[in-house]
């Protein structure tokens, strides 16, 4: 499901399934798109950020038209204690390769994955720098 923005609306609650993972949109060449991103932010549960999250940021093959550092985004990513991914969805094996990658993630995140948690996964996805 797709939202441009939240918090979601609450008369559909009851219809709604399980969120299992948000994955915040943000293309790189619109600053609306980040300002967006950081007031809806603010409408995700605290428990969401223990591996649940993830920032996609998209139109980085265009580092000319770029409106947003990159630096940025990484910052709001170690913030909010969740990966950033890029990519550039305008190329087929990119974005194939994108789209797998948020799959995997997903399956991890519902629970699919034998002996791996959405804590235990982002955790490994952490640079090593943090430590």
């Amino acid at each position: 499901h797709l939202a441009t923005s939240l918090p979601l609306p609450s008369e559909r609650d009851h219809l709604r399934p399980r969120i299992d993972l948000i994955v915040f949109i943000i293309d790189i060449k619109s600053k609306y798109s980040l300002k967006n991103v950081e007031a809806s932010l603010a409408y995700v549960d605290a428990s969401f950020f223990l591996g649940k999250v993830c920032f996609l940021v998209t139109g980085v093959g265009r580092v000319n038209a770029c409106s947003i550092e990159a630096n940025a985004v990484c910052k709001l990513g170690e913030a909010y204690c969740s990966p950033v991914l890029f990519c550039e969805l305008e190329l087929e094996g990119i974005r194939v390769a994108t789209a797998q990658r948020l799959l995997r993630m997903l399956q991890i995140c519902a629970g699919h994955i034998p002996g791996v948690s959405a804590l235990s996964f982002v955790s490994l996805m952490r640079n090593s720098d943090d430590d």
